[in-house]
């Protein structure tokens, strides 16, 4: 009889932000001031939601980021937390604001995101150096890192991910500001379409770089390549409400999968099925599927 091998745990290193959102019948262009839309507060910011995700779907999470010592920070903190998501590795900064998210939406679902960085901006790679060897990356966890945070910072730790046996993925959103050699340092990326043609403009053949390109296309999926070849993973044919954290619900079960053990196309496969369900209902994190409501959708 085969012994079931251990969980690993997921590591989100990145961002964490309070999220303003407006939603109004058609996004602004330039110069428009568009009336009557409504008004709420969510937890976001990608390293943020990545856990939640991953949490939300059994793994055993830790969140390493920053936040100001502030009500937005002890906001966030406590947004974690309640969640299932272990907080002990966030660091809280004096005299800097905690990040902050300002989200238009349109009645179709589409978004405009602007983001005030703060504490998010100044997490140093020494913080999270210290964070992650306090942790201890080793074999069979992932660490799952956005770039939300300053690219040092985000080479730091795929580096310390992978100094320990982890598995690393590097979501490059933004795009902006990466290089190769940050890139080389991630055994899986998840760009977007558009980031994925971006970084391949600045840093050459993404295959050449990572062992796996997990490239996510909205609603019709993503596709993944590796040595082997290049794989189509549809998405579930669902009615989109909010797009926003559709992304980071993919990273985080991406993680999960890989966490529980899972081939990489297995868990590909799971991550797109759950971003297809985080975009039925409003937040960030507000569609984030359980492990129950992903199973099911799954078995449909």
């Amino acid at each position: 009889m085969t012994t079931p091998r251990p969980k690993g745990r997921v590591i989100v290193v990145g961002s964490v932000n309070v999220d303003l959102f407006v939603t109004t019948d058609h996004l602004p262009v330039p110069g428009e001031t568009v009336i009557g839309g409504t008004f709420a507060e969510h937890d976001g910011g990608k390293g943020g939601n990545q856990a939640v995700a991953a949490a939300r779907l059994g793994a055993a999470t830790w969140f390493v980021g920053a936040v100001g010592d502030d009500p937005y920070g002890r906001r966030a903190l406590s947004a974690l937390e309640g969640d299932g998501v272990d907080p002990s590795a966030l660091t809280v900064l004096p005299d800097v604001a905690t990040g902050v998210a300002f989200i238009l939406v349109d009645a179709a679902g589409e978004n405009l995101i602007a983001v005030a960085s703060g504490a998010n901006g100044a997490l140093t790679p020494p913080v999270v150096r210290d964070a992650l060897t306090r942790l201890g990356p080793r074999p069979g966890d992932v660490v799952l890192v956005c770039h939300e945070i300053p690219t040092a910072t985000v080479a730091e730790a795929l580096r310390a991910g992978r100094a320990g046996g982890a598995t690393t993925i590097l979501n490059p959103a933004p795009a902006d500001g990466l290089d190769a050699a940050t890139l080389a340092l991630a055994d899986i990326i998840t760009p977007n379409a558009g980031e994925a043609a971006r970084l391949a403009a600045i840093c050459g053949p993404l295959g050449e770089l990572v062992p796996a390109v997990l490239t996510s296309h909205g609603p019709d999926g993503a596709s993944l390549a590796t040595a082997e070849g290049t794989t189509l993973v549809p998405g579930l044919v669902v009615e989109a409400v909010d797009t926003v954290g559709a992304g980071d619900t993919l990273n985080g079960a991406l993680a999960t999968g890989l966490a529980e053990g899972r081939t990489l196309e297995d868990a590909a496969r799971r991550a797109v099925a759950a971003a297809s369900l985080a975009v039925t209902r409003p937040g960030a994190r507000g569609g984030m599927p359980t492990t129950a409501e992903l199973e099911d959708a799954l078995t449909r």
